[in-house]
Parts: structure tokens; sequence; C-alpha cells
């Protein structure tokens, strides 16, 4: 059974980090044993080091070695943000940071401030084999500085892990993304006097050799180096103003990048993939290979773990080009969608500032069963984005797909170096490459039509029904983006194993399903393809080869322009105090409904001294903001006569809604915008909300025989802070609904017009329907729901898990998981509940059940009913720590038991 290994540690009586192994479906305690306690004292040390067989090359992850007097362990570290923080973390409590080593640092600082002084005389790059530690005053951050002919001496430090600090861990020896701990490489080496631990014999990859290494600054970028914050201001204009005139000290050189799209249907890589990614002469410089549809297990659906994402990319690794040698840069994957980014071993010296992201976009907006994950980079001095994306299937849900397109635009935000900078979105790099299954389709136009006219090769004829060119065409969606021509028959729906279209019984129309798109300047096309050789899935794979020119430092220029700027620099008046106008103060946000997203902008002028803005937060609060506003950016830098539009974004969810429906909190704030070095501004921030059944307590919506948008707000104020305990005691003249109506309008709905709907509770709706039917749910139209049954199912979900007690009261949250195998037990617990909770938890159980019975039609069953709706009706009460995968298998197992009954759907509404 495969095996990981990972990291954690407490602060508690002294520094200690915990070795623990576990298995790679931990369900059980049994499943996860503590192997190695190694407590943070005098002897103990971090120290990054370099395998023998290891190239050292700069890019993304980090081995370290972490040793005490009586053991030895060696790690490997991802690039980014968390592992930065980690490695602050372990030099802050190591003892090994004692007044020794700050005069190390401090010393070591001294020299750094010294030669960003002189940067303009002096490339800091072109003082070979310099590695250092700075301080910002949160910490140590452990990188290097180092120049062409550099050979890096290790550097020793100390080092404490947190499992916070450690979210993403992906390498060539199999090693995922965990999402709470850091995974380590299972041949790692252990030279301990306890021999009677476990070992670990999986062989590594082959690739191992070129594991991409972390640096701090790059050659070709040594404008990175004044984003950090202890230079303060005038190094922000100068990188400001760097930026700026960027065309005058870079030239462009063109590289070759190879990027591949494959959904793999959930099969395993039978068969070789050269025909695929080995199919030129020439060798790519990067490789950016992309899969869909890797795990179609339900583990992997809900617990985001697959053995298939190792053997994958083996499979990769095994087929790139052999006339170069390759560095993997970064893998990342969410649940079915991976994407692996690798480059030439000689070239990676010019990857720099490596992050990954993910955006899930399956049912409630979350699920990973859709979505996108990307990289993003530096490449010399270009920013280039990489997305993998599985957009929402069906032909007739195009509308679905440009929303999944968007969602994963707008929530796609990648950590910078620089902490006081605002996250990059996809749009903000130079170079997007766009890859996936975006599932898009041919459209008015039968099975026989498209395949008489793809005998034809008429391809071109074909692409006018094509439901992606329609949608850019009406810039509906990737606008801006660029797609070439298509020369090759549709890539999807093949019967598996060979070429022959689809003889299922839907016999699906054959469809350009797997695209790449670009989006950026210097990019040309020189190849776009299928490859019909590969056959283990339905789908085809795609390639495309592109020549991207790329922005390359002219040393000599570089110097030159930085002079410039800092002899202009030295005759600015540092006196001056920075002003600006505001363009607005005051904002009103009209009739705020439940996850509806109203935004108001207002523009920052600057005048005639370079500033730094920031919203701060006032005394005696935490944040700048209320839960429900936002300001985008909230920070910034402004050059003088220079202008910035802001954005304040107000969004009520689950967490904001029941105090806003109670009345207990008004839509009112006060944002105070900090000038550094200048004065405040003060901004008002007012508005209505609507009151809704979302985020309405289930014993209020009982009483409730109106709609909630007819009450007055005193009687919703009193019925809402009504407490639970006391409403099973009204009187017979206050006789509550047995159930909310607003759950029973949308149960009927489904009950009577989706019993057979294939993919119930797993395909997402729309969002322009889910507010027409929370509209129809706070109004009282009651007649009909509008929108499709995706959307009233997935309307259900949201308005569960908007319940501030959820149907299973946060009381008897561990007696369930403690008996969710014995459904005596368990059937007790649900009759001690609240008479309108009981209610409600019988009539979905019922309700279940009843789909059920249609399951060769859905396609349910009862895991996935059971993971579903476990983790919405039984939630960890507040402050509980995140439920791990036995707890969450626990609270599946619970409501598993009841839907093996054998009940009939009651008439609820009394």
């Amino acid at each position: 059974m495969d095996q990981s290994v990972a990291i954690q540690e407490t602060l508690a009586n002294g520094a200690t980090i915990y070795v623990y192994t576990h298995r790679r479906m931990a369900i059980t305690a049994e499943d996860v044993w503590l192997e190695k306690v190694i407590p943070i004292r005098e002897g103990f040390a971090v120290e990054e080091v370099i395998p023998d067989s290891d190239l050292h090359v700069i890019g993304s992850d980090v081995t370290v070695q972490i040793s005490s007097e009586d053991d030895r362990l060696t790690v490997q570290l991802p690039f980014g943000s968390h592992t930065r923080t980690f490695l602050q973390e372990l030099s802050r409590c190591s003892p090994g940071t004692s007044s020794a080593m700050c005069s190390v640092l401090e010393a070591q600082e001294a020299w750094l401030a010294a030669c960003v002084c002189r940067l303009g005389r002096q490339r800091l790059g072109s003082t070979p084999g310099f590695r250092g530690i700075s301080r910002d005053g949160t910490g140590a951050t452990l990188g290097w500085l180092q120049g062409p002919e550099a050979a890096p001496e290790q550097l020793q430090g100390s080092s404490e892990a947190t499992p916070e600090h450690l979210q993403e861990v992906v390498g060539s020896e199999g090693i995922k993304q965990n999402g709470k701990k850091l995974a380590v490489n299972q041949n790692w080496s252990h030279d301990s006097t306890d021999k009677g631990a476990p070992r670990q014999s999986k062989v590594k990859s082959d690739v191992k050799a070129e594991m991409v290494r972390s640096s701090g600054v790059m050659v070709s970028n040594m404008a990175s180096i004044l984003s950090e914050p202890q230079f303060g201001l005038r190094d922000t204009i100068v990188k400001s103003q760097l930026v700026q005139r960027e065309d005058s000290y870079t030239y462009i050189q063109n590289f070759r990048f190879f990027i591949g799209t494959y959904n793999v249907n959930g099969q395993s890589p039978k068969e070789s993939l050269q025909p695929w990614l080995r199919c030129d002469t020439e060798p790519p410089d990067i490789y950016c290979v992309g899969f869909q549809e890797l795990d179609l297990s339900k583990e992997a659906f809900f617990f985001n773990d697959t053995p298939k994402e190792e053997e994958w990319f083996k499979a990769v690794t095994d087929s790139l080009h052999p006339d170069a040698k390759y560095a993997k840069v970064k893998l990342v994957r969410l649940v079915g969608i991976m994407l692996l980014l690798y480059v030439k071993a000689d070239l990676a010296l010019n990857i720099s500032e490596v992050e990954v992201e993910t955006v899930g976009t399956g049912i409630m907006g979350r699920m990973g069963n859709k979505g996108g994950v990307a990289i993003r980079f530096k490449f010399h001095n270009t920013s280039v984005c990489i997305v993998n994306s599985h957009l929402a299937a069906h032909t007739e849900e195009y509308e679905r797909r440009n929303q999944d397109f968007k969602d994963i635009c707008s929530r796609m935000q990648f950590c910078q170096s620089d902490p006081n900078l605002p996250p990059l979105t996809i749009s903000k790099h130079d170079v997007i490459l766009w890859l996936g299954d975006l599932n898009y389709r041919l459209e008015e136009l039968d099975v026989a039509k498209v395949k008489q006219l793809v005998e034809e090769k008429a391809f071109s004829e074909l692409c006018r029904y094509d439901q992606l060119k329609r949608q850019m065409n009406a810039k509906a969606v990737f606008e801006g983006f660029t797609e070439g021509e298509i020369s090759f028959q549709p890539t999807y729906k093949y019967d598996a194993g060979c070429d022959d279209w689809d003889t299922s019984e839907k016999c699906r129309v054959p469809a350009w399903c797997d695209r790449i798109l670009w989006k950026g300047q210097n990019i040309a096309q020189l190849s776009y393809r299928s490859h019909m050789a590969l056959k283990i899935s339905d789908h085809k794979p795609v390639s495309s080869v592109f020549d991207i020119g790329v922005k390359v430092v002219n040393e000599e220029l570089y110097r030159k322009v930085f002079e410039e700027i800092v002899r202009s620099l030295d005759k600015m008046e540092n006196a001056n105090i920075p002003s600006v106008t505001l363009s607005q103060r005051e904002f009103h946000f009209e009739d705020v409904k439940y996850m509806q997203l109203q935004i108001e902008k207002f523009t920052i002028r600057n005048g005639q001294v370079p500033c730094q803005f920031e919203f701060i937060s006032k005394p005696d609060e935490e944040t700048y903001c209320k839960e429900w506003l936002i300001a985008n950016p909230s920070k910034g830098f402004l050059l003088p006569d220079s202008e910035i539009t802001i954005e304040l974004e107000l969004f009520v969810n689950k967490s904001t809604a029941t105090r806003l429906n109670s009345g207990e909190e008004k839509l009112e704030d006060i944002l105070v915008l900090h000038l550094d070095r200048g004065k405040d501004y003060f901004l008002s921030v007012t508005g209505n909300y609507l009151p809704s059944c979302f985020g309405s307590p289930i014993h209020t919506l009982c009483y409730m025989r109106e709609p909630i948008q007819d009450m007055s707000a005193e009687s919703i104020q009193n019925l809402t802070l009504m407490p639970l305990e006391t409403s099973d005691a009204a009187t017979q003249a206050e006789r509550p609904l047995e159930i909310p109506k607003e759950l029973w309008m949308m149960v009927d709905h489904l009950y009577r017009n989706a019993s057979q709907q294939e993919d119930l509770f797993q395909q997402p709706g729309l969002r322009s329907e889910f507010e027409q039917i929370r509209d129809c749910l706070d109004k009282g139209m009651h007649d009909t729901l509008l929108g499709s049954n995706h959307s009233v199912a997935e309307a259900l979900l949201l308005f569960l898990e908007s319940l501030p007690e959820p149907v299973i009261c946060y009381s008897f949250y561990n007696s369930c998981l403690e008996y969710a195998n014995n459904y005596l037990l368990s059937s007790q617990i649900i009759s001690k509940l609240p008479e309108c909770h009981k209610n409600v938890f019988d009539y979905l159980m019922a309700f279940l059940r009843e789909l059920l019975k249609n399951s060769g039609k859905n396609h349910l069953d009862v895991n996935i009913l059971a993971s579903i709706f476990g983790g919405l009706l039984l939630r960890p009460p507040p402050g509980h720590p995140t439920p791990d995968i036995a707890e969450k298998r626990k609270a599946q197992q619970f409501i598993h038991q009841f839907l093996l009954r054998e009940d009939t759907l009651p008439d609820k509404m009394g």
C-alpha cells in the first residue's frame, strides 16, 4: 500500500518536529503512526543539500536536511510562499539563531544593503557564490543571490515546521498536494539509531536528478530584489520605474513551448505517450502537459487523493524528447485535473517566482471534478501563466462553461514574493496559455451530418457550428484569446481502444472538446494537432507548439537605466508630503441580495509625490473592513500624477447572512485609506440588505408563513433571535410549519421533475438561475421555480449549507460520529433533535431514498449522496478543527445508514 510522510510541529514545551507515516487513504487511527520525534535544541540544524545525483538549478523545489544529535532526515520543500514562511519560522525559533547567528545575519544584511545601494554600478548577481539570510522584521528568509558562474555554497540554518506553512507539495517522486501536511519524498534518507522504524522502498523516478530549485533573485530579473519590504519606499519607486522602462533594457528572444492536453477518462497509462509528446524533430524548451479525468473514482472526487498522479507523471517523464535533458519545475493537481511543467535543464536558471493555484467550479462552486489548475512563473523577464481547465459537460450547458471560465479567472490568485503586493490574477501575465477539456460542442447538426463533414475534412465548415467559436465571437468567453486554425478531426467521443466514433446508446455527436488557446504578445503558433495513435481514452490528446518571444535583460542597458532612475530620485525633495484626490468618499449599495456581488468604483489620483497607500484597520478591529466587504486592491503604489481605480466589492454569504437577516448587523462601515508619510482619508459605506431564507434558521422559517421579504424587520428579528430550545414549546396558536416552505418547494420541484435527471447534485447550475430561484423563494413566487434541475439542486445544497444551525445540531456532532456504524443509536440521536430539525432530516432522507430508486437513470448511488449530504447535514461546530478524511468518512457513514431504509416520501407541509 502506498505511503507518504508528513511533518508538523508544536511550540508547546519547546519546538519539536514530529514525523508521521500514514497510508495514502488514511481512514482510521491505525492508518497513521508516529515514526520519529526530533526536538529542536542544541545540535539541531537544517541545511540545504544537493544530492550527488541532483542537478543544481533554480526553479521550484528545495531539498533540506534536518539533523539533530541522533537523527537525520532529508525532505523536499516546494518553492512558494508557504516554504518561505516555514524557513522564516525555523530561523526564528531554532537554538541555532542565537546571538552568534544574529551577528552573522546582521553582517549579511549590511552587505546586502550595500549591494542594493550600488546596484547602478554592479549587478548583485555578479558576486558569485553569495548566499545569505535577510530579515524583514517578521523572520528570516532563506535564499541566495547568484551570478551566472556562481557555485553556491551550502548554508546551514535552523528550522521548524508547521502544517499550515506547507500546504502544497509536488515532486517527481509522486509527492502530492495534501492541503494540510507536507508530504515528504518517499525515498527519504533516515540515518537513525532506531532500526525498528518502517522504511520506504519505492524507487524514485528517473527525473529525480532534475528537481528545480528556488532562488530569491534571478540574474535576468534583478529588479525583483527591490520588492523586498526592508528597502522601503525609495526602492519601490525604483522598481516601478524599472518596470515602466523595461523595453529600454530588454530584448526579445524566442523559445519553443510544447503545450499538450489529454482527457484520459480515468484510465492508467497503458501505452507510450511518445506519439504525443515526442512527435517533433526539435526538442522544445518548455513542456506544459495537462490532463483531465485522471481518476474518476469517488475517493478522488471526495478526498482529492489518487495513485494515478504518480503513474501519469512517470509516463510523461519517460516520454519527453530524448535529445534534451529536462528539469521538472512543478506539478499541480485538483482531483482529476493535473498540470505538469518541465524546462530544459540548461534553461532552468532563468525560471523564477513559481506559484500554483487551483479553483474548483463543480457543484456549489467548490467541488473539484470541474475547475482549473494553474502554474505561473517568470521566464527571464516575461511572466507566464499556464491554465489547465475542465469545464462543465453536456451540449446545452455552454452558459455554464462560460461561467466556469469567468469563475476561474476571478478566483485564481497567486501570492507574490512581496507580501505588500496584492495577489496576481491570470490576466496580469505577459503570456497566458490555456489548455484543457473545455467541453464546448457542435450544435445544430446531427451525428450523421457531423460525421459526413469530418469524412470530407470540411473542418472550416464544421467550425461554424462550434460553440466555443460562437461564444468567442460574441465576446461571452475567452475575450482577447486566440485559437489557431483547426485542421484535425474532432477529439471526442471515441470508443476506447480504437478510432471508432461512440457506438454507445447515447451516440454522442463528435466535438472538439479539447482545445489550446493563448493570449499575449510575440506568440507564434507552429502547430495545432490531435494524436490519433493514442487510443486508451474516449478523447484524443491535442498538442500545440509555439515560438514565444521572451524578454531577456541586457546587462549594460539595465545598469544605465538603473543609474538614471537613481539620479532622478536623488533630486527629489524627501520632505514633500504625499497627497491624493479621491473621486468619491460615500458609497451606498442598494438592495443587496444573498450571494449576489455588487461593485462600486472610485479613483485615487496622486499628486506630485510618489506614495504608497493602504486600507488600514480601525482601533480595536482586526481587519480594515467588515466581512462582507473588500477593497480591490487594498494596497498599492502610485507614481506622481498617476491614478488607480479601486473596486469596493460587497458580497453576503453564509457567514454574514444570519446577522444581516436578524438586523443584528447593518451594511455600514468606515474605511480608512492611509498614505505612507501622509494623512488618512475616510470613506463611508452603507447599504440595505434584502432578507433571505438563505442564512435563516430552520425554526425561524417554520414560523414564517409569509415570504420573508413580506415580513417586517421587527418580526424577522424576533423570529431569528428566538432560541431554538423554546421553539418546540410554542402555543397551538403559534403552531409552526413542519418544515420550511422554501425547503419543501425545492424538494418538491426536484421530486416531480428531476428524479431521473442524470448527474443530479453533481452537475452545477447557473448562477443567474440560482438568483432567480432565491428571489422566487424570498418573494413567495412559489407557483414554479425558474431554472434547470441542476440549478434547483444546487440551490438546495446552498440552502442547507447556509443554515446557521445545521439540520443535525452542533451539539450532537460528536455523538453522531461515535455511533456512525450503529443505526439504532443513530436513530435515537435523531429522535432527540428539535422537532423542526427532525422533520427536515426525515423529509430529506425520504427524498434521497426516492432518488436512489431511479439510480439507473440519474447515476446516483448511496455513497455519492451520503458524501454530499453528510458534509451539509452533519457539520462540525464552530472552533472544531477542520475534519480529516477519517472524520468525513464517519459523517458519510452516519447518513449512509439512513439511506438504506425503505420509507416513503412524506408530505411535510403542515
